[in-house]
C-alpha cells in the first residue's frame, strides 16, 4: 500500500500560471491516489492555505477538482493561514508540529514516520 501526503504551498494571489498548475496537479496526484484506492492526505500550507477558500467558487477551474477530493484533505497549517492571513473555510486548522512562537503548522515529520511520502505542490 502507498501512501501520499499532497502539500499545497502555491498563492493564489499572485494568479499565475504556475500558482494554477501546481494546484491543479497536486488535487490531480491525490484524485489518482483516491481512486486507486490508496491512502492519500492534502494539506494546504504557506500560502497555500489562501487556496481552499479561492477553490469553493463554483466558477472556478478546479472546483470539480477540488470538490472529488475535498474528503481527502486534512487541514490548513494554522500558524501559516494566521500569517498569510488565509480563511481556513471550515477546515481543520493543523497544528501538530509546535513551532515556537505560532499557533502550530503540519509535521511532515510525523507524516513520514507514518510512511506518507511528501510531495509539495
Amino acid at each position: 500500500m502507498k501512501k501520499a501526503a499532497i502539500v499545497i504551498l502555491s498563492d493564489p494571489k499572485t494568479g499565475s500560471d504556475e500558482a494554477l498548475g501546481r494546484v491543479f496537479n497536486g488535487l490531480a496526484v491525490a484524485y489518482d491516489f483516491k481512486n486507486a484506492g490508496e491512502d492519500v492526505t492534502i494539506l494546504f500550507q504557506g500560502t497555500g492555505t489562501r487556496w481552499p477558500e479561492v477553490l469553493q467558487k463554483e466558477d472556478h477551474p478546479v472546483h470539480g477538482l477540488f470538490k472529488a477530493v475535498e474528503d481527502k484533505i486534512q487541514g490548513v497549517s494554522s500558524a501559516c493561514a494566521l500569517v498569510f492571513g488565509a480563511d481556513p473555510s471550515g477546515f481543520d486548522l493543523v497544528k501538530d508540529n509546535a513551532v515556537p512562537d505560532t499557533s502550530g503548522l503540519p509535521s511532515l515529520y510525523r507524516l513520514q514516520q507514518q510512511g506518507y511520502q511528501v510531495l509539495l505542490f
